[in-house]
């Protein structure tokens, strides 16, 4: 306990002298991406600073340039940026998604010549999964990677590729052996996305953005370095990136469920603003105690997320029980979604125009955002699916 609280007091004095107050609340966070300017000096200077410390990646080993925190050193700092209202100095699938999976299945000069890079924030990732024919039967990918010696030759379409336009790397599953079960001849590559042989085209949303993307392969190049994992053996490596997906772990990320909190707590305050409050309560009983509910879910939700995250750090392997994280989580964003859109009444149906404030038009986009987020990163039934069989243990 004594160097816990020991731990607490330096990271506090470190966070006082060296968070820029650029830095402190809401603002642009870096993906790693070199195609994505960094508005302001304070918010590089920040990301400079956290990487040096090996804070973007705190619980990553400190040979990969991470701050080889244990469990709870990790929670202490995400305690204290909250104290101080620092903002996370970096965010991505780099830390999220490929970082963790490279610690697990990477070889060690995969792991020195990529992991360095994403947590001094040098680079920018995107995930090559989905395909026109196989989203939800994600082994069903036709995208071939020929042999040619020291490459693998690659061609065909992923589609729903997030943030592509902006990555500079991908990782992706390829079918490197097309005569064997779809389960087995699945390989799993990193390229370089800045090559002749690859088309980014984004695909525009009803909310008016394009987060996502269809990507074309015509004789793309992977190198045979940056094979993850055994040839025609990747589902393997692809199913335990996806649990790091659904499960949120990865960087300072891992402290969401404290975000979803404060976002219930926000609620509260547009309730008061568009339905008014009597001596300083939400004049609407049932809006109390539907926002009520929805905090009190946010709670057990944050907490479950920290649980977990402990006990993986202790040595358990998150498995099949991430798709509740996914599941829930999804549900949780979607409804807080809705709540704040029907809270505002009709100036929560604004799509532009002066009437409408920036918060309103943005509920108004982030209602529409948030339908897609029962469908991305695996369906809500998908993850049902799951649940029912590996987690339950229900009969097929």
């Amino acid at each position: 306990m004594a160097e816990i609280e020991e731990f607490r007091a330096e990271t506090r004095a470190w966070l006082e002298e060296n968070c820029p107050k650029g830095a402190i609340g809401p603002g642009q966070v870096p993906s790693g991406s070199t195609k994505v300017k960094i508005e302001s000096p304070d918010t590089q200077l920040w990301l400079d600073r956290m990487a040096e410390k090996g804070w973007t990646a705190p619980a990553w080993p400190k040979e990969y340039g991470g701050g080889g925190l244990n469990g709870a050193e990790h929670r202490v700092l995400l305690e204290e940026m909250r104290e101080v209202r620092a903002r996370t100095p970096l965010m991505g699938m780099g830390l999220s998604m490929i970082g963790p999976t490279l610690l697990e299945f990477g070889n060690e000069e995969q792991r020195q010549r990529h992991l360095s890079r994403i947590v001094r924030g040098e680079v920018g990732w995107c995930q090559g999964y989905s395909e026109p024919g196989a989203g939800s039967d994600l082994a069903s990918l036709r995208t071939r990677a020929e042999d040619k010696g020291d490459h693998f030759l690659i061609n065909g379409q992923k589609i729903w590729t997030s943030g592509a336009q902006f990555a500079d790397w991908m990782f992706a599953i390829v079918r490197t052996d097309p005569d064997v079960p779809k389960h087995e001849g699945i390989s799993f590559v990193l390229l370089p996305m800045d090559q002749e042989g690859v088309t980014v085209k984004p695909i525009r949303l009803i909310s008016g953005t394009s987060p996502f993307c269809e990507t074309f392969f015509d004789d793309a190049i992977a190198k045979k370095e940056d094979l993850v994992g055994e040839l025609n053996k990747g589902w393997t490596v692809a199913k335990r990136l996806l649990q790091f997906e659904r499960s949120g772990q990865g960087g300072l990320g891992a402290g969401g469920g404290g975000r979803r909190g404060r976002r219930g707590a926000g609620m509260a305050e547009v309730a008061k603003e568009y339905i008014g409050e009597e001596s300083g309560k939400i004049a609407d009983a049932d809006v109390r105690a539907k926002i009520i509910r929805y905090n009190i879910d946010s709670a057990a939700f944050a907490l479950t997320q920290r649980r977990v995250g402990e006990e993986n750090r202790s040595g358990k392997t998150l498995g099949e029980a991430t798709s509740i994280f996914k599941l829930y989580g999804s549900n949780l964003a979607r409804d807080g979604a809705e709540m704040r859109l029907e809270l505002m009444g009709v100036q929560g149906l604004g799509w532009e125009g002066d009437a409408f404030s920036s918060q309103q038009l943005g509920a108004t986009r982030g209602w529409l955002s948030s339908r897609a987020i029962t469908i991305y990163g695996g369906t809500n039934e998908i993850q049902m699916n799951i649940i029912a069989k590996r987690v339950l243990g229900l009969p097929d």
